[in-house]
């Protein structure tokens, strides 16, 4: 059995991992952390997740619960998931991360703990998105400069950085693919006499309302012809289901930052 430990315990995401968990036949949850004072700790984990008793306490404490633990799984936020992968380099523990928005800054610090942890860090740990990846690299390569590319992207309304992380990495894949630099060439915003749009920029559009999982399109418009590529997510269960993949691919792995296209097998 592996064991896991989750952040967030008691959040939506935090609750659905440890639900899925619970119901696999490999893994165990070990330890469950939320945030200094928040008011589930000491509670069991599978009591506020509604799975059953577990047996095992909500805590503050990374450290103490990473001491139980095999991987941890991070769906939170840059400086939170920063402050965790500090700790598990310490005790030699394996990282799942699933927090988006972070900055350049920050991504080059979670790098430099390539050497003394593994890490599996994707912008989203979806299977469908991953292989629409993969997918989007061989279609912009193929439809070259003669397609206009525009990605749009919709989330619920509690959702804090924008663009998401997946329709940003949509917008790098589709930059590499196509020869050029995405923060030279991502467009962002338009609004009043911008001009005639610019053939070489990708537009990134947000939409967020309600309680929308989150929904990806990307467009390849050409002279008489228009390629839609979209994933809809109807649940969060979709990327608990990847994190939890991750977290049995990676138990054996060397030091190294990992993402969801090496544990599907799609590099």
């Amino acid at each position: 059995m592996i064991k896991i430990a989750v952040t967030g315990a008691a959040g939506r995401m935090g609750r659905r991992i440890i639900t899925l968990i619970n119901e696999s036949d490999n893994l165990q949850v070990a330890a469950a952390i939320e945030m200094t004072g928040h008011p589930q700790i000491g509670e069991d984990a599978g009591y506020v997740a509604a799975c059953g008793n577990l047996g095992v306490a909500i805590t503050d404490s990374l450290e103490q619960a990473m001491r139980q633990a095999d991987v941890l799984i991070d769906f939170t936020f840059p400086e939170v998931t920063l402050a965790n992968i500090e700790v598990c380099a310490k005790l030699g523990k394996r990282l799942i991360i699933g927090s988006t928005g972070f900055t350049p800054a920050q991504r080059a610090r979670l790098n430099s703990f390539a050497d003394k942890v593994p890490v599996v860090f994707a912008p989203n740990m979806s299977v469908g998105v991953n292989v629409c990846f993969k997918i989007l690299k061989e279609m912009a390569a193929t439809l070259g400069a003669g397609f206009d590319i525009e990605i749009v992207e919709l989330h619920h309304n509690k959702k804090k950085d924008s663009p998401s992380g997946t329709a940003v990495r949509m917008g790098e894949i589709v930059a590499e693919a196509t020869g050029r630099d995405y923060n030279q060439v991502a467009n962002f915003h338009r609004e009043g006499m911008c001009g005639e749009r610019n053939p070489n920029e990708i537009g990134m559009q947000t939409v967020r309302g309600g309680d929308i999982v989150g929904e990806h399109t990307v467009y390849f418009v050409g002279m008489g012809e228009r390629i839609e590529l979209t994933h809809r997510a109807m649940s969060r269960d979709m990327f608990a289901r990847g994190a939890l993949r991750a977290a049995a691919w990676i138990h054996n792995r060397e030091p190294g930052i990992y993402d969801m296209q090496q544990v599907l097998g799609l590099e």
